[in-house]
C-alpha cells in the first residue's frame, strides 16, 4: 500500500497517508454525527455533533498510528528494517523490509500493537470517567467513551490468531518456536487467516441477504482483505524460502546495454540496435564512465516528438540517488522488498561505483521458477 501524502517521520519512522484513509474519517464521522451522539445526547445543534464527530475520527486515526508506530519501534529495536507506515482505509500497515530474526523477536513485535491499543482504551476509559465526574459536556464524554470502546475492540480483533492480524504473528511465532520452521509456521498462520476471512465474508453477506443489515458489507470487505493478504503472505514466505542464500550476482543480467547522458532521445530511438528494444530500462553513463542514473522506455516515450532532437538522455533519466542499487554479494531476499516498492521494479548492481549489471523482478521470478521446479512457459 503506497502512500499518497507523506507526514514526514515520527520516532524516526516514515509515516504517510493513503487517499483511502478518508473513508475512515468519513465513516466514523457519519456514524457518530448521525447516530450515536444524537441518540445519547439529543438537543444539540447539528454542527456540534459534526465537530465532535470529526475530531473523534481524527483522534481515532491517531490511535491507529500509535498502534503501527509501536510495531515499527519494537521491530527496529529487534534488528528489523522498517520501510515506513501507511494509514489507509482498513487501518494501518507497518512495512518491514526484513523479517524478525527469531520467534521471540516476532512475538515482541506482534504483541506490542494490541497492548498499545489496550493502553489507549484504558486511558480513554479513565479520561471519560474523569470528565463525567467534572460534569463536562456529554458530547465530549460520549466521544471519549467511544474511543475507549473502539480501541479495545481493535486490540481484541487484532489478537485473533489469524494472519495478517497481530494474533497471526503471535501464532506464527509459537509455531516457529515449536517446529523450528519459519515457512511452515507462516503456512499455518496464513491458513488460519484465510479461514477467518472466509467466515467474515460469509457472515457479512448473510447479514445483508437475510437481515438486511448493510453493515455486513464492511465485514465482508474486511474478510476479503484477510483472505487475500494471508494468501499473499504465504506466497511471500515460499518465495523467501526458495531464494534463501541466493546472492544478487546469480540473478542479475551482467553487462547491460548502457546509454550516454549526452545522447539525444532522437539518436537513442534512431540508432538503437534491435537488441536494445528487448529492454525497457537502461543504465546511463556520464562522460567519465561513472553511472549517472537509469532511463526507462516510458520516460523516452513521454518526450514530445518535436523535442526529441534537442532533449538528452541525461535530462529524462532518473538520477542515481533515486534508483535502487545493490551489491553483487547482497542477498536477493533482502533486495526483493525494495524492488517491489520501487518505481522501476529494478536495481542497478554496483561494485564500488562500477556498473556490473541490472536485476529486475522478472529476473528473480525466472530464478524462482527454476528453484521451485515449476514448469516454465515459453514466450
Amino acid at each position: 500500500m503506497k502512500e499518497t501524502l507523506s507526514l514526514g517521520r515520527i520516532a524516526g519512522v516514515r509515516v504517510g497517508l493513503h487517499w483511502s484513509v478518508l473513508v475512515i474519517i468519513v465513516l466514523v464521522a457519519v456514524v457518530l454525527a448521525r447516530g450515536r451522539l444524537p441518540a445519547a445526547h439529543p438537543g444539540h445543534p447539528a454542527w456540534a455533533y459534526w465537530v465532535a464527530a470529526l475530531l473523534t475520527s481524527l483522534v481515532f486515526l491517531a490511535s491507529l498510528l500509535a498502534h503501527e508506530l509501536a510495531h515499527a519501534v519494537v521491530a527496529r529495536r529487534n534488528g528489523v528494517q522498517v520501510e515506513g507506515i501507511t494509514l489507509w482505509m482498513l487501518g494501518g500497515a507497518a512495512r518491514l523490509r526484513t523479517e524478525a530474526p527469531t520467534p521471540g523477536a516476532e512475538l515482541r513485535i506482534a504483541v506490542v500493537g494490541p497492548l498499545t491499543s489496550l493502553v489507549a482504551g484504558g486511558v480513554c476509559i479513565g479520561l471519560a470517567v474523569g470528565l463525567d465526574a467534572l460534569h463536562a459536556s456529554g458530547l465530549v464524554v460520549e466521544a471519549v467513551a467511544w474511543l475507549a470502546a473502539i480501541n479495545i475492540v481493535l486490540a481484541v480483533f487484532n489478537a485473533l490468531p489469524a494472519a495478517p492480524l497481530d494474533g497471526g504473528r503471535l501464532l506464527r511465532s509459537f509455531l516457529w518456536h515449536r517446529t523450528g520452521d519459519r515457512v511452515r509456521a507462516t503456512r499455518g498462520a496464513s491458513a488460519a487467516g484465510r479461514a477467518l476471512g472466509w467466515l467474515l465474508v460469509a457472515g457479512g453477506f448473510a447479514a445483508v441477504l437475510f437481515a438486511g443489515n448493510l453493515s455486513g458489507l464492511w465485514s465482508a470487505l474486511i474478510g476479503w482483505f484477510l483472505v487475500t493478504t494471508a494468501t499473499a503472505e504465504a506466497r511471500q514466505a515460499e518465495l523467501r524460502s526458495a531464494l534463501h542464500g541466493v546472492p544478487v550476482s546469480r540473478v542479475m543480467t551482467w553487462n547491460p546495454v548502457t546509454v550516454p547522458t549526452a545522447m539525444t532521445v532522437a539518436q537513442f530511438l534512431e540508432d538503437a540496435p534491435f537488441d536494445r528494444f528487448r529492454h525497457s530500462a537502461f543504465p546511463v553513463l556520464a562522460p567519465d564512465g561513472e553511472v549517472a542514473g537509469l532511463v526507462t522506455a516510458g520516460a523516452v516515450r513521454d518526450v514530445p516528438p518535436h523535442a526529441r532532437p534537442t532533449t538528452t538522455i541525461g535530462e529524462v533519466m532518473r538520477p542515481l540517488p533515486d534508483v535502487e542499487t545493490a551489491a553483487p554479494g547482497d542477498m536477493v531476499v533482502d533486495l526483493l522488498p525494495r524492488l517491489q516498492e520501487s518505481r522501476e521494479r529494478r536495481a542497478l548492481v554496483l561494485d564500488d561505483g562500477r556498473l556490473l549489471g541490472i536485476v529486475t523482478l522478472a529476473d528473480i521470478s525466472r530464478v524462482v521458477t527454476w528453484l521451485t521446479g515449476a514448469p516454465r512457459r515459453e514466450g
